[in-house]
C-alpha cells in the first residue's frame, strides 16, 4: 500500500528557492583547506524557560566531514536549523562560508545544501520529476539543468529507480532522493540531519558510500546518534547533550575519554548509551 502523502520539509523548500545554480561550484574552487565554511558562535534557542540549545560554538573547515553526535532530543536538529537560517537564534549567530545566516541568508544559501530529518519528498512524484521541480525552483539554467540532474542521479546512485513513484521506494532510496535535491546547485557545504535514521544495514552502507564520495569535494556536517556512523565516516566529532556542546575533537580523543571505548565515552559525557 502506498504511504500517505506528506508535506516536504519547508526548510529545504525555502532554501531551494534561494539557492544559486552555480555559486557553490565556483566558490569551492577558491576555498582553501584552512577556510572556515560552517561557524556557530554562541548559538542558543529558548522556548519559554526551555533551552533547546545553549551557547553552542564550533567551526568546520573546508573539506572536513564532521559528525554532530548526541542522544535523541539533545538539540542537534535545532542547532542545524539555526545554522541554515531556518529558525532565528535567541542568542548568537551562524555563518555559512562567511555569510551570516540571518543578515545575509540568500548568499549563504547559495553555498549550502540541506537535508532535514524529514527530507523534502513528494510521494506522488518520481525522483526525476522531483529533481526537475527543484531544478526549476532553484533557477538552474535550461542549458545545464539536464546535465546537473544526471550528475546527482549518478552521485546518489538513483538510476534504477528514477522513474518509479517515490511512494514505492525503500527508505534508503528515499534518503538518497532527498540528498540528491540538496546537491542540485553544486553547494560546497552540506548539512545533513540524521541521513541514516531508520535504515537497514545494507541501506546504511549505501548512504555511507555516498557520503565518502561527497566528502572528496564538500564540507559536511552530519548529525547522528549512532556511534558506528561516527567511527566509520567522521574526521572529527562534536558531541552535544541537553543543548550544550560537551566534546569537540577527533574520534580517537573521544575513544580515549572512554578508556578505549567510544560507547563508554558517550555514556560518561551524556548519561546515555547508544549502539
Amino acid at each position: 500500500m502506498a504511504e500517505p502523502a506528506r508535506q516536504p520539509d519547508s526548510a529545504a523548500i525555502e532554501l531551494s528557492k534561494q539557492s544559486s545554480p552555480t555559486a557553490g561550484a565556483s566558490a569551492a574552487k577558491t576555498a582553501s583547506p584552512s577556510t572556515t565554511m560552517i561557524e556557530a558562535v554562541g548559538l542558543s534557542k529558548f522556548y519559554g524557560p526551555f533551552a533547546a540549545a545553549r551557547d553552542v560554538s564550533f567551526s568546520v573547515k573546508q573539506g572536513e566531514l564532521v559528525a554532530f553526535l548526541g542522544p535523541n532530543g539533545a538539540g542537534k536538529s535545532t542547532t542545524m536549523k539555526m545554522l541554515t537560517g531556518y529558525i532565528a537564534p535567541s542568542e548568537g549567530f551562524a555563518r555559512i562560508a562567511g555569510h551570516n545566516m540571518m543578515d545575509d541568508r540568500i548568499a549563504g544559501s547559495h553555498r549550502l545544501g540541506y537535508l532535514p530529518e524529514n527530507g523534502p519528498l513528494y510521494p506522488e512524484m518520481t525522483p526525476m520529476g522531483m529533481l526537475e521541480f527543484f531544478a526549476d525552483a532553484r533557477g538552474l539554467p535550461s542549458a545545464t539543468k539536464k546535465d546537473q540532474i544526471d550528475k546527482v542521479i549518478d552521485i546518489c546512485d538513483l538510476s534504477s529507480v528514477i522513474y518509479k513513484p517515490i511512494s514505492k521506494l525503500s527508505k534508503g532510496f528515499k534518503q538518497r532522493v532527498g540528498m540528491s535535491q540538496a546537491l542540485l546547485h553544486e553547494p560546497d557545504v552540506l548539512i545533513l540531519d540524521e541521513p541514516t535514521a531508520g535504515l537497514d544495514p545494507n541501506q546504511i552502507r549505501g548512504v555511507r558510500r555516498t557520503m565518502r564520495k561527497l566528502s572528496e569535494t564538500k564540507t559536511i556536517l552530519l548529525s547522528t546518534h549512532i556511534l558506528q556512523e561516527v567511527e566509520a565516516m567522521a574526521d572529527r566529532v562534536i558531541l552535544i547533550n541537553e543543548g550544550r556542546k560537551v566534546y569537540d575533537g577527533e574520534v580517537e580523543g573521544l575513544r580515549a575519554a572512554g578508556h578505549g571505548d567510544v560507547n563508554e565515552a558517550f555514556h560518561e559525557l551524556t548519561g546515555h548509551s547508544e549502539s
